[in-house]
């Protein structure tokens, strides 16, 4: 089975609107070029108890996690303290990012407040940042990365390139196909036992399907099949002569 892949995005400054998340399109979109998708992403506020409880429980799935924000030396950075409660370990300066910052900061003192940049939960491994050479860290399939985009989004694709390269799908091997269904027939819970019925039949496609709405009325419902192509058109056979079968209207999405 393929792996999951999830994404948890930290900040008050998110969540108050006081800024625009860049995180969520962009790993959806490195994953994307390379033939995996983003299964799902949780949004948190800076609360290190309910960090720690959610990578505790993220860490107990066996997914692959990017986790973006909160891991620097200020106040109001919770994520090394949270990793290290979920693992149930102590916070430790790490030896070979203490390196990486002895050549960030070479010539200047490493102070105390520098060294809590790469204090991280014991056990880790570092995460290489060539934007300035503060890492990031990773334990359990889970890769913690600086908020600011143009760090965490070179660390992200650094971690899918080394760690998951097998895991990479051919992106032009795959099609996908949908059809526009209206009519009084055209909505999602009439269709159902065709869905799951495509859904049993073809394991490796991914079904979807899309209500369109015009103010409280029904426009039409997307319905399609994402894969192999070989596979996607007789999928897609298949939904049209039902379709047809029941008197609903269809025409290819464009």
């Amino acid at each position: 089975m393929s792996r999951t892949f999830g994404a948890i995005i930290i900040g008050d400054e998110i969540l108050s609107g006081k800024r625009q998340d860049k995180h969520f399109t962009k790993i959806a979109e490195l994953l994307g070029a390379r033939g995996l998708r983003l299964s799902w992403v949780e949004y948190l506020g800076d609360d290190r108890q309910r960090l720690a409880e959610t990578f505790k429980r993220t860490m107990a799935t066996g997914d692959v996690v990017f986790s973006c924000g909160g891991i620097g030396n200020t106040p109001d950075d919770h994520t090394r303290q949270a990793v290290a409660l979920a693992l149930g370990v102590d916070l430790e300066l790490h030896a070979e990012g203490y390196e990486e910052l002895k050549v960030r900061f070479a010539g200047e003192e490493i102070t105390d407040k520098r060294k809590l940049l790469v204090t991280f939960p014991q056990g880790v491994q570092i995460i290489p940042n060539l934007f300035n050479r503060i890492p990031g860290f990773m334990a359990k399939g889970h890769y913690f990365v600086p908020g600011f985009p143009q760090m965490a989004h070179p660390m992200i694709e650094w971690a899918l390139d080394t760690f998951y390269r097998d895991e990479f799908k051919a992106v032009s091997g795959m099609v996908e196909k949908a059809v526009l269904l209206t009519g009084p027939m055209a909505y999602e819970s009439a269709l159902l036992d065709l869905m799951e019925r495509i859904v049993k039949d073809y394991p490796t496609l991914r079904l979807f399907s899309l209500p369109s709405l015009v103010g409280k009325e029904r426009k039409h419902l997307e319905l399609g099949v994402e894969g192999e192509p070989g596979l996607v058109e007789q999928a897609m056979a298949e939904i049209r002569a039902e379709v047809e079968r029941r008197g609903i209207n269809w025409a290819w999405r464009a």
